[in-house]
């Protein structure tokens, strides 16, 4: 119950972006956030790494891959696990970047929020986009993941995992989330080749992923989806 009390208090209605970077800072001392959030209640981490994994099969060592709302770094350590090696990170909360340097996984750290406001990586920089536990109340807004895009190659991945119930609960997602992930299928912005639903993502709460492909620009050089290079 005390896990879930602290998880909640990440996420109370009305929270400011600025506050939810302090509550996770505070939560990362001692590593209480990777006790509160271990892999019994919380199997986001392991479920996106896999899915990268999946859709990555060969020449991993070669996919440059950003987490984002990396936190302690727990999304890094699965994705090591599979033979990714070029991995960074960004997440907005001091605190939570501190313990995710010492996992010494992650290339380049970003103390950031992901929003509407260009982050310091030019445009087509990495393969892969992941992302888990970074949607919520006061969390990553609808236009990160227009962000997320820019960064990411054309025929790269935006693999991102998020409760399902914040879709309907949390304003900032309710009947604009979706709307906007079709409305930019539309722009040609991205493809959307999945949406499913997943059980037991969080404290046996369902969750739901998405898997969009970056559609815009060309880039000389690539990594395709399965693995294999593209000149």
């Amino acid at each position: 119950m005390e896990k879930y009390t602290a998880n909640c208090k990440a996420h109370r209605k009305g929270m400011a972006p600025e506050e939810v970077a302090e509550y996770y800072t505070t939560w990362a001392e001692n590593q209480q956030y990777d006790l509160d959030l271990d892999p019994s209640v919380y199997m986001g981490p392991l479920i996106v790494a896999k899915e990268a994994a999946l859709c990555f099969e060969m020449n991993r060592e070669k996919v440059r891959l950003i987490d984002i709302a990396c936190g302690t770094g727990r999304v890094g350590k699965e994705l090591s696990k599979y033979g990714f090696i070029s991995i960074d990170g960004v997440d907005p909360a001091e605190g939570m970047l501190k313990q995710c340097q010492t996992s010494q996984i992650y290339t380049n750290l970003y103390k950031e929020f992901v929003c509407d406001k260009p982050l310091p990586i030019a445009e087509g920089t990495y393969d892969c986009a992941v992302c888990s536990g970074g949607f919520g109340e006061g969390h990553i807004p609808c236009s990160g993941l227009q962000e997320m895009a820019r960064i990411v190659k054309s025929g790269g991945l935006i693999i991102f995992m998020m409760r399902k119930e914040y879709m309907k609960d949390v304003e900032e997602y309710a009947n604009k989330l979706e709307p906007m992930i079709s409305r930019l299928e539309h722009e040609h912005t991205w493809e959307l080749l999945e949406r499913r639903e997943v059980a037991n993502y969080s404290f046996n709460k369902d969750g739901v992923i998405f898997k969009l492909r970056i559609k815009r620009g060309c880039h000389a050089e690539n990594i395709t989806a399965n693995g294999t290079e593209r000149a």
